[in-house]
């Protein structure tokens, strides 16, 4: 089934400029939804790229959205919520994607791709976070208007990522880091493999109706990965790997500091070993080998180049 048209909702985030990119590179038309269209101009450089302005919430929305799209992505997703009742990660996880298929069938779509989280599958997920990704999942599989397929990876690493930027951040300005869940174990997965996955999927008949684990090559403890981005950026700190009811505590303040850098549903989802225990796909990218180029001295170098001649990130 050749795919010509992609609606994406979650296109303008991390793993969806990597998507959108490798789509347009194959010439397939690219539809994102956005609240604030002026944000992400520098998307529109691509003339495969349209930027639809619209809550992804408004079922009527989401109708004009997915009109004449052949394959639906749905990316969207938060890490926490304003609230601590699992009703945020619900709205966004569960709520969105059920909104999603009904548009997605009512005008036609061939074809719908979903991004969910490594161990949502597992029984008895031990946070909301995945919770509402396993009860997203349901919603998927559970439709029989279009073939599907779910990519569940471990934590994504690339120049633009949310983890290991973060903690280069906090070592920046810590004497040393008190860690919470230490020893929790991660298989990071280079954003790039993961784009090229969603992108190759729309027109494999091997991916309907599968989900699909995504891990990287290596598995490291938290602790493994907040040494290595010290390393990396020369800010060597004393790692405190806090026991389990020091972590509670200190995720219970995180929780009120702008930003939510660690909350208690972060410290649940870490009680799971983040590493590929089912049905995979090859990501064979080391952290090692695009790291140093984003996190390290080189990198650092790169931004100050960009920021001096106006150039985006």
């Amino acid at each position: 089934m050749a795919i010509n048209h992609v609606s994406i909702l979650g296109g303008t985030g991390f793993v969806g400029r990597h998507i959108v990119t490798r789509l347009a590179a194959r010439d397939i038309r690219v539809r994102i939804l956005t609240r604030h269209p002026e944000r992400h101009r520098d998307l529109k450089i691509m003339p495969e790229v349209e930027l639809v302005a619209g809550d992804a919430h408004d079922p009527a929305t989401l109708n004009r959205f997915f009109a004449d799209a052949g394959a639906a992505i749905n990316l969207v997703g938060i890490l926490n919520e304003k609230g601590r009742d699992g009703s945020g990660f619900r709205r966004v996880h569960t709520e969105l994607t059920e909104k999603a298929l009904a548009a997605a069938e009512a005008t036609g779509v061939k074809r719908f791709v979903q991004m969910s989280a490594l161990k949502a599958d597992m029984k008895d997920p031990p946070s909301h976070y995945l919770r509402s990704k396993a009860a997203a999942e349901k919603a998927v599989f559970a439709t029989t208007a279009f073939p599907v397929t779910v990519f569940r990876p471990s934590v994504i690493f690339g120049p633009e990522d949310s983890f290991m930027n973060r903690f280069a951040g906090l070592l920046k300005f810590s004497p040393f880091m008190p860690l919470a869940g230490a020893d929790a174990r991660f298989a990071p997965v280079f954003v790039g493999d993961v784009a090229d996955h969603f992108v190759d999927c729309l027109d494999d008949p091997a991916t309907h109706g599968k989900g699909f684990e995504l891990c990287g090559p290596r598995i490291y403890t938290l602790r493994d990965l907040v040494r290595y981005a010290g390393r990396l950026t020369g800010h060597r700190r004393p790692i405190i790997a806090l026991p389990a009811w020091a972590g509670n505590v200190q995720a219970r303040m995180l929780e009120f500091v702008p930003g939510k850098p660690l909350s208690r549903d972060n410290l649940a989802s870490l009680s799971v070993d983040s590493v590929c225990t089912g049905e995979t796909l090859p990501c064979p990218t080391l952290l090692e080998s695009v790291a140093p180029a984003y996190l390290g001295q080189e990198g650092h170098q790169a931004r100050m180049q960009r920021l001096r001649t106006g150039q985006r990130e």
